[in-house]
């Protein structure tokens, strides 16, 4: 009897986990998971991307205050032509129209006021 309620609890146990590891690649498969994932993985050498702390690179400003310079939405074409300007020594940075979207939804997310 002991037996099959340990095995029950650790059949419940494991569904939760795999519900749990569902949930979570879904946030990522979400548009702002994917931003956040683009943004680490091809800006966090440079920029802070999260909610706090400082850019790598002092000339690179941190996401969450591009806001307050003007609106983020006006990234977009800069992003699908290839950002060629920027900070000192950016590179060149292009992304096709799925990326864009989720890049800006997720950029939206982080502005401070």
């Amino acid at each position: 009897m002991i037996g099959r309620a340990w095995a029950a609890g650790w059949t419940a146990v494991g569904a939760a986990l795999i519900a749990a590891s569902a949930v979570a690649q879904a946030a990522n498969d979400s548009p702002v998971g994917r931003g956040r994932e683009i943004a680490k993985a091809a800006c966090a050498d440079c920029h802070a991307v999260g909610p706090t702390g400082s850019s790598p690179k002092a000339e690179a400003p941190p996401f969450r205050e591009l806001g307050r310079k003007y609106p983020v939405e006006s990234l977009e074409e800069a992003l699908a032509e290839g950002v060629v300007v920027g900070h000192p020594g950016m590179p060149q940075v292009r992304m096709n129209e799925a990326d864009i979207g989720a890049f800006i939804a997720w950029l939206k997310t982080i502005q401070m006021p």
